[in-house]
Order: C-alpha cells, then structure tokens, then sequence
C-alpha cells in the first residue's frame, strides 16, 4: 500500500514539491467506507477535500430524498462545490458519498487560501478543478434538459462506465432514484438496451459492453 507522500506523488505530481510537503504536514486523511456521507446538504464545511483513494459521488437531494448525481470524484481530484462553500462560509448545496471505500485528504480553508497566493500549481489546480467540473455539469444539464429518458440512462450508463468499469452493482431501483423515474420503466428500457446488445443484465449487477454502437 502507498505511503500518503507517495500517493501525493502519483496523483498530484503537477504540484510543486514543497506544496506536497506541506499537505503533509496541514492535511488530515479521512477513511470513508463504502457508503459513507462526508459532506451533507446544509453542512458548513471548513476543509477542502482532495481525494486520494476510491470514488465519490457528488448529488443534490430534494426534500423527498431523491438524488439528481452530478458528478464522480476520482483520485488526484478535488470538490470544487465544496471548495466554494468553504471559502465563502456557506452551507453547502450538495451531498458527497463514498461509492467504495476512500480515503481523503482534508485541507483546512485558510491554508488553502493562503497557497493560492504561494505556490502558482495550486491556483492553477483549483482553476483546472472549477473548470472541469462546470463542463461535467454542462454535460450533465444537457442530458437532463433536452435528452429523453431512454437517453439519460444511456448518458448515466456511460459516465458510470467511466468511472468504474464494465460491471455496475446498482440495482434497477437505484438507477430510478438517481433519474427521477420508476423501477418499472428503468427496467423496461434496460431490457431494451440488452436486446441492442449493449449491455447484460445478470441477478446482482449489470454488465456494459459497447454503449456508443
């Protein structure tokens, strides 16, 4: 298993060396479990997160708690949502989730404020962080606001995909609560998306093929 100074070199290599000593010496790794809420919606939040292991998910939730995802987190990346409540000392929008287990790097506010004057890779590492995911939530905005349902699932079913390979363990009901559907159709349009050969439905997870054929 990396050691953290390691692990600061494998991800965040683009950063200066003394900075990685200094998150070293400022950060605190967080373990998550698989399932595991590290930020909830209406939480202050006094740390940036860097993510060091593992997979995130991002989301808003309603009142009903049902979930919209707006994006994963992967390893050398950090929440820029939650960046920006930081900074501004607001109450955080969005709900963050371990999908499996993770471990996360916590950064507290005022030491990350005081870098983006000091080490010129950090200003441009949260740049390139707000950047990234205002094009994720583009995407994202673009799926919901003028796609069908059919290819929403399609566009979900990528972007998971992505982030964790070929066989998903999400049951149909997840997937209805993540796009605001019933489990009835999801599985219903699942079905067809096995019939066109780009995926298989086994009993306990999914498994994708081609999806762009």
């Amino acid at each position: 298993m990396d050691t953290l100074e390691q692990t600061l070199q494998k991800y965040f290599s683009g950063l200066e060396p003394s900075l990685r000593q200094e998150l070293l010496q400022e950060g605190t790794v967080k373990r998550l479990p698989e399932g595991e809420t590290i930020i909830r919606t209406d939480q202050y939040l006094k740390s940036s997160i860097l993510l060091l292991n593992g997979l995130l998910k991002v989301y808003r939730e309603d009142e009903e708690g049902n979930e919209f995802l707006m994006y994963f987190l992967e390893p050398g990346h950090a929440c820029a949502l939650s960046m920006l409540c930081a900074a501004r000392d607001e109450q955080s929008k969005i709900s963050a989730q371990a999908v499996t287990d993770a471990d996360v790097l916590l950064v507290p506010m005022h030491v990350a404020e005081r870098w983006l004057g000091k080490y010129p890779s950090w200003h441009n590492f949260v740049i390139g962080t707000y950047r990234e995911r205002f094009e994720e939530l583009l995407q994202t905005l673009d799926a919901v606001a003028f796609k069908s349902l059919d290819e929403r699932l399609l566009f979900y079913l990528k972007k998971n995909q992505e982030v964790k390979g070929n066989q998903l363990k999400l049951s149909h009901q997840q997937i209805a609560e993540e796009l605001n559907s019933s489990r009835e159709v999801i599985s219903r349009l699942l079905k067809k998306l096995e019939q066109r050969g780009l995926l298989t439905l086994h009993r306990n997870y999914i498994e994708l093929h081609q999806l762009d054929k």
